[in-house]
């Protein structure tokens, strides 16, 4: 059967080399409307894409680059912007140019049997792979097949508030993300991730009373600071004074240690004490999965908070709706 993953994944396999290390092979994967992957290597002047295999050259005229729907025009920068990045297709067939044999490829094809035999049967809740292509202040973009791609926003990467995608994420990170919801217009495919990043009490475990930790300064509320223990648990540490929590704000993004001082699971907090501020602001660093995808494919209800909270947090994706 096959597997469709985002780009960039199958030129890492066995399997690709082998398909596109000869015409022999693309001759096979021709046959069997197998998914391969090249690099594109130039956009012609005809908004031609021409792929490298090592073996042979391929090429893909522009209306063969997109999956799109009856009513959307072609755009000519989503051709363009294909240059230099690993790109799927399947090849449709192959023909002479002087003298050299080239593959016929077609990405919108590719995509097309991705959506079909794979994405149309997503439901909420199951647990897909992706990768991140783009960052805005709103969400960010993500590979979920083929080039197709999901938005996953800001709000929906981790329960600790972040004011942009790339305080968490980067182009190029290899993520897997629940499907949040489905459009049933438009069949798009919007993705949730803070589910997968553990519970209040699983990130709670890791810390004790009395440690001094590291954290990152999220945010400053009349009631105190809010400083981030990992992406899915945040504590509040009280201000000394207004001008302190005004110096604070300018420095919302950076490091901090804290001591903690209590974790309450019944009221769902964890109180700290700041220590120091100012640190260097961390890089994004490898997710920490609480979920492992390799066993579970499926999440129909998802419980944050702990039992003894009379504050319910939850994401039940068999209620969720577009």
């Amino acid at each position: 059967m096959q597997a469709y993953y985002p780009e960039g994944r199958l030129t890492e396999t066995i399997e690709n080399a082998e398909l596109t290390a000869s015409l022999s092979g693309l001759e096979f994967a021709m046959q069997n409307q197998t998914v391969i992957e090249g690099r594109a290597v130039l956009c012609d002047e005809n908004l031609t894409l021409h792929v490298d295999f090592g073996s042979c050259r391929g090429i893909m005229p522009p209306e063969e680059v997109l999956f799109r729907r009856a009513d959307e025009a072609r755009k000519d920068i989503a051709v363009i912007s294909r240059v230099g990045k690993p790109i799927c297709a399947v090849v449709t067939g192959f023909e002479k140019r002087d003298g050299e044999t080239v593959a016929l490829l077609s990405r919108r094809l590719a995509q097309e049997n991705c959506r079909r035999a794979y994405l149309s049967a997503l439901r909420p809740g199951d647990l897909i792979s992706a990768r991140v292509t783009h960052l805005e202040p709103f969400g960010a973009f993500l590979d979920i097949g083929c080039g197709i791609v999901s938005l996953l926003t800001v709000d929906t990467i981790s329960v600790s508030r972040i004011s942009h995608p790339r305080d968490r994420l980067w182009v190029g990170m290899d993520l897997t993300v629940a499907v949040k919801s489905i459009d049933p217009v438009s069949g798009r495919i919007y993705t949730t991730l803070r589910e997968l990043l553990g519970t209040w009490q699983e990130n709670a475990d890791r810390f004790s009373i009395g440690q001094t930790v590291t954290g990152v300064l999220r945010s400053v509320e009349p009631y105190g600071i809010f400083v981030e223990l990992s992406p899915n648990l945040a504590g509040l540490a009280e201000p000394h004074s207004e001008k302190y929590a005004a110096d604070i704000r300018t420095q919302i993004g950076r490091g901090a240690a804290v001591y903690i001082k209590s974790i309450l699971p019944e009221r769902m907090k964890i109180k700290l004490v700041l220590i120091d501020v100012g640190f260097s602001a961390p890089r994004p660093k490898e997710l920490s999965y609480f979920v492992n995808s390799a066993v579970t494919t499926h999440l129909s209800r998802w419980v944050y908070s702990p039992p003894e909270c009379t504050k319910q947090v939850f994401t039940d994706f068999e209620s969720s709706s577009f």
